[in-house]
């Protein structure tokens, strides 16, 4: 999951996983947190089932999930760094009128859990850390966890769609792509619209995907300031280090007054993807269309 390129992002945890921070996670998810909501929503997720938050980070979208099921319900949350397990299972520990939850330290490569335990899993901002043949390696794991006829729902960036205002509106995909020559994060960021032929390769039925596009205009929002700020001074050094062209200087200082998020024009965009499959019943094949 760790590949050469990761340090070079920055805003890791112990794991050395970039951006994956609480320092820069938590205004990311309360900038965009009405679309994630959405996105998690949609599953299908019902009250009394059993749920596992897969890759969970600092633990975010556990409040909602809890919601969803209910008392009767309950939820497993992941992660692969500890410091993140235990920023999630202290998350609930203010809302004792939610479904109870054990959340503990693993990988997705290898969970830790027994064949169809689950109703349904929730797989977030996390596919991006594995290259190829990992993914496979995780879908096939999702899908072997969760019952026959459970939900498998893996949501994850589509960089192709960031965007930036007042600059040149390639400038980030410009630098994801110029990144992207080798294998690596940024070859894996680029990856999000690939998910519904993944999860289908994985031997997932009924497979639908959305693209989310998350907007921020000026005035941006504080975390919305603080999250995009921050994340595209580090793309700027990161596009210095490496001699990938563009003008990444306005971006440089994320406490610049006149920088480009600041503008009265300013604008940001990016695009997050969420694939839905269900798990197939022993006795149907992969093309059939049985439900529970």
């Amino acid at each position: 999951m760790l590949t050469a390129d990761h340090a070079a992002w920055g805003y890791a945890t112990s794991t050395g996983l970039p951006f994956t921070h609480e320092e820069i996670v938590d205004p990311h998810f309360e900038a965009c947190a009405a679309h994630y909501r959405d996105a998690l929503d949609g599953v299908g997720i019902r009250p009394g089932w059993h749920v596992l938050d897969a890759g969970c980070g600092s633990g975010a979208f556990l409040p909602r999930i809890c919601e969803l099921v209910g008392a009767r319900g309950r939820v497993s949350a992941l992660d692969l760094a500890p410091e993140n397990v235990e920023r999630a299972a202290g998350r609930l520990r203010d809302h004792p009128a939610t479904a109870p939850l054990v959340a503990r330290q693993g990988s997705v490569l290898d969970l830790p859990y027994a064949d169809g335990m689950f109703d349904a899993v929730w797989c977030s901002n996390t596919t991006q850390y594995l290259d190829d043949a990992e993914l496979v390696r995780a879908l096939a794991e999702l899908r072997r966890v969760t019952r026959p006829g459970g939900l498998v729902a893996v949501k994850d960036v589509d960089g192709s769609l960031s965007t930036v205002r007042p600059a040149d509106p390639f400038l980030i995909t410009d630098f994801l792509r110029a990144s992207a020559t080798s294998p690596g994060y940024a070859r894996q960021l680029l990856r999000g619209r690939d998910l519904y032929r993944r999860l289908r390769a994985a031997g997932l039925t009924d497979v639908t995907q959305r693209t989310i596009l998350m907007e921020h205009h000026a005035p941006l929002a504080p975390a919305a300031l603080r999250f995009y700020a921050n994340a595209c001074a580090r793309f700027a050094r990161q596009a210095a280090d490496e001699g990938i062209a563009g003008n990444w200087a306005p971006f440089l200082d994320p406490e610049d007054p006149a920088g480009p998020l600041r503008d009265p024009d300013g604008y940001v965009s990016e695009g997050n993807v969420i694939a839905i499959g269900r798990v197939p019943f022993a006795s149907m094949d992969t093309d059939g269309d049985d439900t529970p």
